[in-house]
C-alpha cells in the first residue's frame, strides 16, 4: 500500500472504528480488527517483515477462507466501518464477487490495484509483461472499477506494452491505482467481443503514454530508439 494512503486511512479512522482487511496476507494492515484471507494467520507477512505497529487483529479474528467461493462472507451487512482491499483484486479469479461483498459488509473503504502502466510494462517482474500471477487489467475512475481479463497476446505484440526502460521510470504513485469509497462503489467486468476493440484498448493506452515516458530516459538510449520508432509509426515528431 502507498504510504500516503496508509497515513490517510489512519487519519480517517476513529479509535473505535471496526476495520476489515480483505486479502491482506502478505502485508496485513495492522489497524485491521479482522482479516479475511486464503492463507493461515501463522504465515502472515511472508513476503517481508510485518509492520512494527501492534496488530489489532488476532488468530481469532483472522478468517481463513476462499474469498471467491460465492458464499457470503461471515459478516453482517454494514458490519464494518471501513474495509481495505489492497493488491488482491487483480490476483483472484472473481473480483466481481469480492467487490459485491465489500459493498455489502462495509460502509466505506479503500482499494489499491496495479496501474495499467505497470501491468502493461515489460520486465516489471521478469521477461514478460506485468506480473505473471495477475489475472486482470484494472481501470479505476472515481468510484468505479472495471476488470479486463489479461490476454496472453499482450506478451507477444510490442505495441501492447511499454518497453522495459520506460516501465523503469514509473514512480510509486504511477505504479498503482487507488480508490477511497464511501456508501458503495460500482464495479464491472469489461468483455471485448471484437478484436479491434481489444487492440484499441491495449495499444491505445500504450500510445497515450509511450512518448511521455520515453522523454524520461536519457539519450543515447532505448528512449531515443523508442522516439525514432514513434516517428516511423507516425506517432511522434
Amino acid at each position: 500500500m502507498l504510504p500516503a494512503s496508509a497515513q490517510r486511512i489512519a487519519a480517517l479512522l476513529d479509535p473505535g472504528a471496526l476495520v476489515l482487511d480483505v486479502g491482506g496476507w502478505a502485508h496485513p494492515f495492522p489497524r485491521a480488527d479482522w482479516v479475511l484471507d486464503l492463507m493461515p494467520y501463522e504465515t502472515r507477512g511472508m513476503y517481508g517483515e510485518r509492520s512494527p505497529e501492534p496488530e489489532r487483529f488476532s488468530a481469532d479474528t483472522w478468517i481463513e477462507r476462499d474469498i471467491c467461493d460465492h458464499e457470503p462472507w461471515p459478516f453482517e451487512d454494514d458490519q464494518f466501518d471501513f474495509a481495505i482491499c489492497s493488491h488482491t483484486l487483480e490476483d483472484v479469479r472473481d473480483p466481481i464477487w469480492v467487490c459485491s461483498e465489500l459493498n455489502r459488509v462495509a460502509r466505506a473503504g479503500y482499494i489499491e490495484v496495479p496501474s495499467r502502466l505497470e501491468e502493461q510494462a515489460w520486465g516489471v517482474a521478469g521477461d514478460f509483461v506485468g506480473w505473471s500471477h495477475h489475472h486482470w487489467l484494472c481501470d479505476v475512475e472515481d468510484s468505479r472499477i472495471s476488470f479486463v481479463l489479461k490476454p496472453h497476446v499482450i506478451h507477444g505484440i510490442s505495441r501492447y506494452y511499454l518497453e522495459a526502460p520506460l516501465g523503469s521510470t514509473l514512480t510509486p504513485e504511477e505504479r498503482v491505482q487507488t480508490m477511497f469509497w464511501e456508501g458503495g462503489f460500482e464495479y464491472e467486468e469489461r468483455i471485448f467481443f471484437v478484436h479491434d476493440e481489444l487492440d484499441q484498448y491495449l495499444a491505445g493506452f500504450v500510445d497515450a503514454h509511450r512518448e511521455r515516458l520515453a522523454s524520461r530516459v536519457p539519450q543515447p538510449s532505448l528512449g531515443a530508439r523508442v522516439r525514432r520508432r514513434l516517428r516511423a509509426l507516425g506517432g511522434g515528431t
